[in-house]
């Protein structure tokens, strides 16, 4: 008897469990331009919640301004006495790209928000950093376009092209100018433009994979679902 009530009592509490976990977002079947809103709102999370503190190291301003044979070559310089003038280039510029980051902010924000999608359905279903990838392809060149004007007011604020000759003449002494991009603004547009897309794709990732992370409504019934 106590078995067979056991039994009873699972047939009666496993559709009603079923219908707990599925109640909230059972009956929602994703439609393009849902997809589409949740992608745009995933990737503004990503612009709004980015912190730069510490995103342009000594390390990623130099491997962005120089190829890496450059790099070396300051290597040679710095034990030549010129060690101060290259941290105190590198900071500079950090301290620039931080600030100049966060005025690119609204400049990412319109781009999301007139971004259009060809198939927003296949970039929520293929998961992983899909939607940032689309924003990078679909209007990365013209972020960076946009960013460039911010950048040149950083560097006429931090006065960086004092900085920057102090730096590049003896490596143009070394290895020729042909071998230099010597325009800063823009070498610091792509710098901070791949700073905002890797911040935008670990929100991505976040919400694709944390619920915790999906923080409206519409990023709830999309991304807590495998729709493949």
């Amino acid at each position: 008897m106590k078995q067979l009530a056991l039994r009873l009592s699972l047939l009666v509490l496993i559709p009603t469990l079923f219908s707990c976990a599925g109640s909230r977002f059972g009956n929602y079947r994703l439609t393009e331009q849902d997809a589409a809103a949740a992608i745009r709102q995933m990737l503004l999370v990503g612009t709004q919640e980015s912190n730069f503190r510490g995103a342009f190291s000594k390390e990623v301003v130099l491997s962005t301004i120089f190829p890496e044979s450059v790099t070396k070559v300051l290597n040679t310089l710095n034990t030549l006495g010129l060690t101060s003038e290259v941290d105190r280039f590198t900071t500079t510029l950090s301290s620039a790209a931080e600030q100049a980051a966060t005025k690119s902010v609204p400049i990412f924000v319109s781009g999301i928000n007139n971004m259009q999608f060809v198939d927003a359905m296949r970039i929520v279903k293929n998961g992983g950093t899909a939607g940032t990838d689309y924003l990078r392809i679909a209007v990365g060149d013209t972020l960076r376009r946009a960013l460039r004007p911010v950048m040149q007011n950083a560097v006429d604020e931090y006065k960086l092209n004092e900085q920057w000759k102090k730096v590049v003449e003896p490596v143009q002494g070394v290895i020729g100018s042909k071998r230099l991009n010597l325009d800063l603004p823009t070498l610091m547009a792509g710098m901070v433009s791949e700073a905002m897309f890797r911040k935008i794709a670990e929100k991505e990732t976040q919400v694709r994979a944390d619920a915790a992370a999906r923080t409206t409504p519409l990023l709830q019934k999309v991304f807590s679902r495998n729709w493949n």
